[in-house]
């Protein structure tokens, strides 16, 4: 592609957009996550991209949001690395897929299954998709602080939401079903639809990845007749995104006072901040 003054995608410039980055899915709630920086402003809103940069802590940051699905999202994560962003923190809503995953419940994925494509353009699938050890140790450190009741563990990926929810309307129905056997034998915790193309994109990019989400529901507890009731209120998944990625900078502040500066800070200091 030509050489753009802006990314082709996101239409965000060097200089404004952080190091450190949220990415949710809906462009709806970007403003909403702003609101958690200091001194926040819209950057840019192209297609299902929306962003906007502040600070935590003093260190830019920024809020990008990604569209459904890992395409969009990998677009997201490549056009904000060129930008300097080497730190992203995934955070939304999940399906939960274990028993003792309840509605308002935040899971926090330590890896992802590959049931999608767009990670198979970066990596062979014998590649797992894992996430950051240390995102997931700052997200876990976030919702123990807040008082949230949270699961770790692996969370499956796919490209179509109805294949999920309608399975049996599907001319491969026996496939959907007996791969969501798999995924419930196995404790998978829940189900969402970027978190493996990103934990792949960010290990292909050399940057850290991790992902959290507030539980909207559980089909299975549905099943089963347990109390399942539905919630689309993402505040306290954005809550440990942002407390996590707070604690996360002064990790980094605190690693970097005691050994030489990376090549990605090198380059970092030579692009203007916002």
């Amino acid at each position: 592609m030509h050489e753009l003054e802006r990314q082709y995608h996101i239409h965000c410039a060097p200089g404004e957009v952080g190091r450190y980055v949220i990415l949710p899915g809906d462009p709806g709630r970007c403003e909403s996550i702003a609101a958690h920086f200091d001194d926040a402003r819209l950057v840019a809103q192209n297609r299902e991209f929306t962003t906007y940069t502040g600070t935590l802590l003093g260190e830019p940051v920024s809020v990008c949001s990604t569209g459904i699905g890992g395409p969009s999202a990998s677009i997201a994560m490549e056009e904000l690395h060129k930008l300097g962003a080497d730190t992203f923190l995934r955070t939304g809503t999940c399906g939960g897929i274990d028993m003792s995953v309840r509605t308002h419940d935040i899971v926090i994925a330590t890896g992802a299954i590959r049931f999608e494509h767009t990670s198979l353009e970066y990596a062979p699938i014998e590649f797992p998709a894992v996430a950051d050890f240390g995102m997931v140790e700052a997200l876990v450190q976030a919702c123990r602080a807040l008082g949230y009741r949270f699961h770790t563990g692996v969370v499956q990926c796919k490209d179509s939401f109805y294949g999920q929810h309608s399975p049996e309307q599907s001319p491969v129905y026996y496939e959907l079903l007996n791969k969501w056997e798999s995924w419930k034998r196995l404790g998978v915790k829940a189900s969402e639809m970027e978190s493996a193309a990103l934990f792949v994109v960010a290990a292909a990019l050399h940057v850290r990845c991790g992902s959290c989400f507030h539980t909207v529901w559980n089909q299975e507890r549905e099943k089963a007749g347990l109390d399942n009731e539905m919630s689309e209120n993402t505040n306290s998944a954005v809550r440990v995104a942002v407390e996590a990625l707070k604690l996360v900078i002064e990790r980094d502040r605190a690693e970097a006072q005691t050994r030489p500066p990376t090549t990605g800070e090198l380059f970092r200091h030579q692009v203007k901040r916002p």
